[in-house]
């Protein structure tokens, strides 16, 4: 059996998005939290890049790279000795890339009040061992709100490429002005 065929055989064209979530709870230690014993929005990004990546690695079955996290909201605070448990799911594939979406709860461990306290888009490449882009399977969404995820990373994707491009061109502007005055 060649490699093509077993990558073939390893690799289906389509996954559904259910088949990627992925679940991860952690409890927050001193270790985690500033000096008012909240969650450093650092290490709760941490946490989120992780999740994300349980994610796309289930959906693409190969190594995945953080390529964007685009957009976060921090909703509200998350206390020493609370549990956070994060969620996440391939909102859709591309060819070689996936947005994956990630919400994040606290759980009060005395009181086991729950809160919603972040979400996060995030964007993963699939690279093979020497670090080449591998296409991934489509995304195939079911229920209603994965088919409202799914649409939305198409609009959240022609955003990202508009601002790599108005970066692009102020770069280029930024360089020529730059020539200019060393002339």
């Amino acid at each position: 059996m060649s490699s093509t065929t077993t990558n073939l055989a390893t690799k289906p064209a389509v996954r559904t998005v259910a088949s990627t979530q992925s679940e991860m709870t952690e409890i927050i230690l001193p270790n985690d939290t500033n000096t008012l014993g909240n969650l450093l929005g650092g290490r709760l990004m941490h946490f989120i890049d992780l999740t994300g990546a349980m994610a796309a690695y289930r959906h693409s079955r190969t190594n995945v790279v953080t390529a964007a996290m685009d957009h976060i909201d921090f909703i509200r605070p998350v206390h020493l000795g609370d549990l956070v448990t994060l969620r996440s799911s391939v909102n859709r594939a591309f060819s070689t890339s996936m947005e994956i979406g990630v919400k994040v709860w606290a759980e009060n461990t005395r009181t086991g009040c729950v809160s919603h306290v972040a979400s996060a888009y995030l964007v993963f490449v699939a690279i093979d061992d020497q670090g080449r882009r591998q296409r991934v399977p489509e995304a195939l969404p079911e229920t209603a709100d994965e088919l409202r995820r799914f649409e939305g990373a198409l609009r959240r994707r022609a955003h990202r490429d508009a601002e790599a491009a108005r970066r692009k061109q102020a770069k280029i502007a930024s360089d020529a002005e730059t020539t200019d005055t060393q002339s």
